[in-house]
């Protein structure tokens, strides 16, 4: 299977090759002929990083992915509707992705000490980094949803998020992954420690397009 190689142009992904659209729902995908698939929900750009010839074999850290996607005018994925999460999920479903990075950060470093409201973290301290979003608490079921995306199990044997490697090595798991049943759990969402080497998948930063606007004028966006 060959793939298409993605140019920049300014700030923009551009990917090559002839392509057509495959309408579904809120969201389409952008499908070449013969190579791997970027997609667009609700205005968004997003893309797989297994899907994109530059980064096809990259297994990077959360914070390089974070930096790999800010590279274009993007940041890791954050699923904060169900459709979206769906969306993703069927991406790692359809593609037997084994897991992947996003952008959800427990905030345990400098200034998330004396936020009382994130206590206890492992509960209520998890937010997307990408815009500073806090989810919903962990043990919850988040608003407008109809099921927990957290996995029910884990490393020990509990529900997600554990801080399992702490127990381990005194790492804190302290970075959201999409894992594909790595423990018979099906395609659920588990705490990881951001140094694990993963795939991962981007999506369009408002913030960082809208920078890039603003001081770029003349770059068509």
């Amino acid at each position: 299977m060959s793939k298409v190689e993605p140019r920049r142009r300014g700030w923009v992904l551009v990917v090559q090759g002839g392509m057509n659209l495959q309408a579904g729902g809120d969201y389409f995908y952008i499908i070449d002929g013969e190579g791997p698939k970027e997609f667009n929900y609700r205005g968004h750009n997003y893309f797989y990083s297994g899907h994109v010839q530059a980064h096809a074999n990259q297994r990077v850290d959360w914070l390089d992915a974070r930096n790999i996607c800010r590279e274009y005018c993007m940041d890791l994925v954050s699923m904060e509707t169900q459709d979206e999460n769906n969306l993703i999920f069927r991406l790692i479903q359809q593609n037997d992705v084994p897991y992947i990075w996003t952008s959800g950060r427990l905030c345990d470093f400098k200034g998330c000490e004396n936020r009382r409201d994130l206590e206890p973290k492992a509960l209520y301290g998890w937010f997307w980094s990408a815009n500073r979003n806090k989810m919903a608490p962990t043990n919850q079921v988040p608003e407008g949803w109809s099921f927990n995306p957290w996995s029910q199990t884990g490393h020990k044997k509990v529900r997600q998020p554990d801080n399992a490697e702490f127990d381990i090595n005194g790492t804190s798991e302290s970075c959201m992954s999409v894992l594909n049943n790595v423990y018979k759990d099906g395609i659920s969402w588990h705490d990881v420690a951001c140094y694990h080497q993963k795939p991962f998948v981007c999506e369009d930063s408002e913030e960082l397009l809208r920078y890039v606007a603003n001081t770029n004028p003349n770059l068509r966006l």
